[in-house]
Formats: structure tokens, sequence, C-alpha cells
């Protein structure tokens, strides 16, 4: 069996719009009801075995939740982490018209979320650029990268990036080549990749070896691995994926996190539960292996880069 574990991420859990296909849209969007069952989902990921939490300031109030949370439950063996570089600016206005988020990977916006985020300790374990990219310069920007390997050094944490786009192997490459003193500044890798989206295989299953940690998100695509009438480029997929489905007698969900388990063996997968069922149905990901065919056949309804994240590009926030 894979010693990937699974892993919560919070973006789905702390603001009513998401860039998400949900299948649920009659849900309760005021702050109390979101507040609610995210602690309830957060509760019920703990029971359940989940141990690593992954959140952003740009997760709406999903950084507050997770703090009051950790506050207020005291666990000892959790790993939290947390990202800057991007400011949630919708005020939970629901059906909000503009950018939900700004990016920003300035040492000015670095230390104002730090300042906040480090109410996480000493659970707190990977410190994230949010979304770095070659365009934005952060990974030139010597002050914050100085600043980052400050809070490494002090509090004794991992320094990661999370990356999305058809760049993220160049982005990969760049971080890899960052250090101080002799020793590099980024332990920790967080990469969409999906059975949609693998193009960065190749550079993950290397930096695995290099002991690094590599933590995947958007394991389900978006939505997009659900069979979705607008999505027809997929119906192959769509077909294979419900196969296994049934095969196994799990959601499609559970296939698509599996797959990342066996082929790719990461560190650790996000769920992007937003609630107790979806949770659940994730986590039947840890109950069955998927055979050498199988893996081979999945790895086969990957498209393009360029496809992908254009498509993701074009998905609305709802």
């Amino acid at each position: 069996m894979s010693n990937t574990k699974i892993g919560l991420g919070l973006a789905a859990l702390g603001r009513p719009d998401y860039i998400n296909i949900r299948s649920k849209t009659d849900i309760d969007k005021s702050v109390e009801a979101f507040k609610a069952n995210a602690l309830k989902v957060l509760d019920k990921s703990y029971q359940l075995g989940i141990r690593d939490f992954d959140v952003a300031p740009s997760y709406g109030l999903g950084e507050q939740f997770l703090m009051d949370w950790n506050t207020s439950r005291a666990y000892k063996a959790i790993n939290l982490s947390t990202k800057f570089g991007y400011t949630y600016v919708a005020n939970w206005e629901v059906g909000f018209s503009g950018k939900h988020e700004i990016k920003e990977h300035s040492i000015d916006k670095l230390n104002e979320q730090w300042d906040v985020s480090k109410a996480l300790l000493p659970n707190l374990k990977i410190y994230q650029i949010h979304s770095a990219t070659i365009e934005s310069g952060v990974l030139s920007n010597n002050a914050v990268l100085r600043r980052l390997h400050e809070i490494k050094q002090k509090h004794h944490i991992k320094i990661g990036i999370s990356s999305s786009g058809t760049e993220q192997v160049s982005i990969i490459q760049k971080a890899l080549k960052i250090s101080f003193d002799g020793e590099e500044l980024f332990d920790s890798y967080q990469v969409t990749f999906n059975v949609l989206e693998h193009s960065t295989f190749e550079i993950l299953k290397a930096l695995l070896a290099k002991g690094k940690t590599i933590i995947i998100k958007e394991a389900l695509a978006n939505g997009r691995v659900f069979r979705n009438e607008k999505f027809n480029d997929y119906l192959q997929a769509y077909t294979y994926l419900e196969l296994l489905s049934a095969k196994y007698n799990v959601g499609i969900d559970a296939i698509a996190i599996r797959f990342i388990m066996q082929y790719l063996e990461p560190t650790l997968v996000l769920s992007g539960a937003s609630d107790l069922q979806q949770l659940k149905q994730n986590l039947k990901a840890l109950d069955f292996e998927l055979n050498d065919n199988e893996i081979l056949k999945l790895k086969s309804l990957s498209v393009s880069p360029e496809h992908y994240w254009q498509e993701r590009s074009d998905l609305k926030w709802n």
C-alpha cells in the first residue's frame, strides 16, 4: 500500500464562493453556518485520522477558522500549513463580481500575513509562497527570500511554494536553485496534479527522491473528474472512472485520489471536502488498491497542460 497520507485543505470551507464545480448550491452561506460546518469537518477529520491541515489567508475566513479550532482543541500531534501572497477581498459577498483575491508577493505583504499566521505555531510546520510564479518575481525577490529564511531558522519550520499553471516545472526548477548558507530554502512543494494533469510527474519523483515534501492539491481537478455535459472531451475518462467506481464500490473521488497515491506516491494528497459526506468519500481512497493495468489506463486520460489550465481559467466562481 502507498505511504501517502490524506490531508485536509480548507479552500472550500472558508469562503462562500469557490472555483469549483459544486453539486450542492442550496447551502446556508452565512459566516456562522460556514464556521460551524468548518469546525465540524475539522473535528471529523481528526477523528478519522487526518493530521495535516492546509490553509491560506485568501481562503476567506479559513485561516481564522483553523486558528480557532487549533486553539480550542489544543491537539499536539497535528501539522498545519499556510501561505502568504494572496488577500481575500470579496468580503463574504456571495456572487461577488470582481476578483475574489489579489496576489501580492511583496515583503510588506509577507510581514503583514506572517504576523497573523504565526498564531498557528507551534503546530505550524510549513509556510509557503502562495502560487509562486516566474512573472510575479517572488523567486528573485531577495528581501522576501531572506525573510523566509529567517522564519525557517527561527521557528524550525519548512518553507515551501505552491504552484499552478503551465509553468509548474519551470517554477519548481527555479525554486530549487535558491539556497542560503549552502542549504536549499524550499523543503516543500504543493503542486496541482491529478488524472487529467500530471505533467510534473518526473520532477516530483526527483524531489521525492531528495526527501522533499510533496503536497498535491486539486486532486479532483476542481470537480472536472465527475461526469459533466459541459466537458465532452472527457467522455472516455468519465466512462472509465465510473467503471472503476462500480468495481471498487467507492466514489469517483476516491478513484482519482487513489490514482495519485499509487502513481506518484506523494507525501500528502489534500482533500478539498466541503462537508462530512465528501470527507468520508475521499477517505475511502485508503481502503483499496488499483492494479497496474488500471493505473496505466488512468495515466492515458491526461490532457495537455495548455488545455487543462485554459479550461481551469474559464471556470466560474460559484
